[in-house]
C-alpha cells in the first residue's frame, strides 16, 4: 500500500483533494504549528468571557430556545457534556466509514482556525482519532442541516468524549473508551464553549458533496465513453460532434463532452464504414445525437458546485465565533442553504444522465433501431433473452433516481420550540446523492456491457482504439455473446470497473494527445 503524505490542517483551506485523501485513503492529518498558536490564543478569549458576570451564548448559557438561561460555574461542564449527550440522537444505519472522517476532518479543520475558542487539546484529540483510525459510529437520520449537521458532529464529540461506540482501523466495533485507551488518546473533558463548537457546521453535508464531486468527475467522463461505444455500436455518425458545430453553442461542458466522444470515436473502422454517401440516415435519435449536451449539463452542474464547495472549504463556520478582533459574535453561518441547492442541483444533473444512458441501451436491444442487431443481443433469439433484463434494471435504477431528484432542499420542518424554524434538509440531500451516485454508475455500466457485447456482434468490423480498449477490459470480468447465463455476476463486475474508475483510465489511455 502507498503511504500518503500527511495533510496539514490549520494552515489553508483544504483541498478537495485532501479530504479525499483523509475521508477515503486514510491520508494521516498534522496540526499546523500556527493555528495551534491561534486556537491557544482565542481560548483565552474564552477564559475571559467565563468569569463575565453577563452572559454569553454558548459560554454561560443554554443553547437553542434556551439561550437566554444563564448556567452558573459550577454547572458549566456539565452543561457541555449534556449537550453531546442530548444530540448524539442520530438513528437508523451506520453512516459510511469515509463519511464519518470527512466529517470529522473538516470540523477539525474549523477548529484549528482559531475561531471557535477551543483549547488546543480538542484540536489534538481529533487528529489523533483521525490518524488511529477511529471512526465513531454516526447514524443516517437526525441532522436537519440548519444549525450544522448538529446530531453527526455530537456523535464524533461524543466519542472523543470516551462515550458511545467506534470503529477501530479493523472495522471491529468497541466502546469509545476502549479505542482511546487502546490509541493512547485521553478522553476530552469539554470547557466553556467547547460543546457547541464540536457541533456547529455543515461538515457532514460538505464532506458529502467533495466526495460526490470526485466521483462524479469520473463517472461523467465514463459516459461519454459509453455513449461513444453505443453510436459506434448501433452505427452512429460522429460528424454530430464537430468543434465547429459545438461552438455555435458555446456552453463549456458541452464542447468538453463533444471533445470526448471525437476522440474516443477517433480511427473506428466501424465508424468509418458508413460515413459515405450510401448511408441514407439523416440523423441519429436524440439519445446518440444529443449525448454532449446532456452530460455537458451535468458538467456545468459539476462546475458550479464545485465552486460553493471551494466557498465553503474556505469557511469557518460556528456560532458563537470568536471574531478576529477578539468579539464573541452569534451568527447564521451554519445554515445549509449554500450546500443543499448544489447537492439537490446535483442529483437532478445524476439523474438525467442516466435516463439519456438507459435509452441508448434500450436502442441497442431494439432491433427496429439498432440497425441489423439481433434482439436483445441474444444468441439464439426466442430460445434466449440476452440483456433483455439487464434493461429493466437499468430502467428500474432510473426511475428510483428521478425519486431521488426531488429536491430535499426546498423542505424545511420547524425545530427547537420554533428558535430554528427554517431548515436545510442539506444533509438529506446529500444521502440521497450518495445513492443517486451508486445508480448512475450502475446504468452506465449495464450500457458498457451493452456496448460491449453490441461491438462483438458487428464482427469483422472492429471498434476503435478506445472503445476497443474498453470492451476488452470489460471481457476479463464478463464473457462474450453465446447462450444465456448467470448475468448478475457480470452486471456487478462492470459495475466495479466503472466506479473504480477503471473504464474512463483505459479509455483515456487510448486517445490521442
Amino acid at each position: 500500500m502507498i503511504e500518503l503524505a500527511p495533510v496539514l490542517v490549520g494552515a489553508a483551506p483544504l483541498s478537495p483533494a485532501e479530504v479525499v485523501a483523509v475521508a477515503r485513503h486514510d491520508a494521516p492529518v498534522q496540526i499546523d504549528a500556527a493555528a495551534l498558536g491561534r486556537v491557544e490564543e482565542t481560548g483565552r478569549v474564552i477564559d475571559g468571557l467565563a468569569v463575565d458576570p453577563h452572559p454569553h451564548y454558548g459560554v454561560s448559557t443554554g443553547f437553542g430556545a434556551l439561550a437566554t438561561t444563564f448556567i452558573a460555574p459550577d454547572r458549566r461542564l456539565q452543561l457541555q457534556a449534556s449537550l453531546i449527550r442530548s444530540h448524539a440522537a442520530g438513528t437508523g444505519a451506520e453512516v459510511e466509514r469515509e463519511v464519518v472522517r470527512g466529517l470529522q476532518l473538516l470540523r477539525l479543520q474549523t477548529l484549528a482556525s482559531g475561531r471557535t475558542g477551543v483549547r488546543p487539546v480538542v484540536v489534538d484529540t481529533y487528529a489523533a482519532m483521525l490518524n488511529s483510525g477511529i471512526t465513531p459510529v454516526v447514524r443516517e437520520y437526525g441532522s436537519l442541516g440548519c444549525s450544522g449537521d448538529l446530531a453527526p458532529l455530537a456523535h464524533i464529540a461524543l466519542a472523543a468524549m470516551g462515550e458511545g461506540d467506534v470503529r477501530d482501523a479493523s472495522g471491529a466495533l468497541l466502546p469509545a473508551s476502549d479505542a482511546l485507551a487502546a490509541a493512547g488518546i485521553e478522553p476530552l473533558v469539554l470547557v466553556e464553549k467547547e460543546g457547541l463548537a464540536l457541533i456547529n457546521g455543515t461538515d457532514g453535508m460538505l464532506g458529502m458533496l467533495v466526495l460526490a464531486l470526485h466521483d462524479l468527475e469520473t463517472l461523467l467522463l465514463t459516459a461519454d465513453v459509453a455513449a461513444a461505444m453505443s453510436v459506434e455500436s448501433q452505427l452512429g455518425t460522429d460528424a454530430v460532434f464537430a468543434a465547429d458545430l459545438m461552438a455555435l453553442r458555446p456552453q463549456t461542458g458541452q464542447a468538453e463532452s463533444a471533445g470526448n466522444l471525437r476522440a474516443f470515436l477517433a480511427d473506428s473502422p466501424m465508424v468509418a464504414s458508413h460515413k459515405g454517401p450510401e448511408d441514407g440516415r439523416v440523423q441519429d435519435a436524440y439519445s446518440l445525437r444529443c449525448s454532449p449536451q446532456v452530460h455537458g449539463a451535468a458538467r456545468d452542474t459539476l462546475s458550479h458546485a464545485a465552486m460553493i464547495a471551494g466557498r465553503e472549504l474556505s469557511s469557518v463556520i460556528d456560532n458563537p465565533v470568536i471574531t478576529l478582533d477578539g468579539r464573541i459574535e452569534s451568527n447564521g453561518n451554519f445554515h445549509g442553504a449554500p450546500v443543499a441547492a448544489v447537492l439537490d442541483f446535483l442529483a437532478i444533473s445524476v439523474a438525467d444522465v442516466a435516463s439519456i444512458s438507459e435509452r441508448r441501451t434500450d436502442r441497442a436491444l431494439d432491433p427496429a433501431r439498432s440497425h441489423g442487431l439481433p434482439p436483445f443481443l441474444a444468441d439464439e433469439v426466442g430460445v434466449d433473452s440476452g440483456l433483455m433484463i439487464a434493461q429493466y434494471a437499468a430502467a428500474g435504477i432510473v426511475s428510483e433516481l428521478k425519486r431521488l431528484a426531488v429536491p430535499a432542499s426546498v423542505d424545511s420542518i420547524p425545530s427547537s420550540a420554533m428558535q430554528e424554524d427554517h431548515v436545510s434538509m442539506g444533509w438529506a440531500a446529500a444521502r440521497k446523492l450518495r445513492r443517486a451516485i451508486d445508480g448512475l454508475g450502475r446504468v452506465l455500466a449495464i450500457e458498457i456491457l451493452t456496448a460491449s457485447r453490441a461491438l462483438d456482434l458487428r464482427a469483422p468490423l472492429q471498434a476503435g482504439p478506445a472503445t476497443g480498449a474498453v470492451r476488452d477490459l470489460v471481457r476479463t470480468v464478463a464473457a462474450g455473446p453465446g447462450p444465456d447465463r448467470f448475468l448478475s455476476p457480470e452486471m456487478e463486475a462492470v459495475t466495479a470497473l466503472v466506479q473504480s474508475g477503471d473504464v474512463a483510465r483505459i479509455a483515456k489511455e487510448h486517445i490521442d494527445g
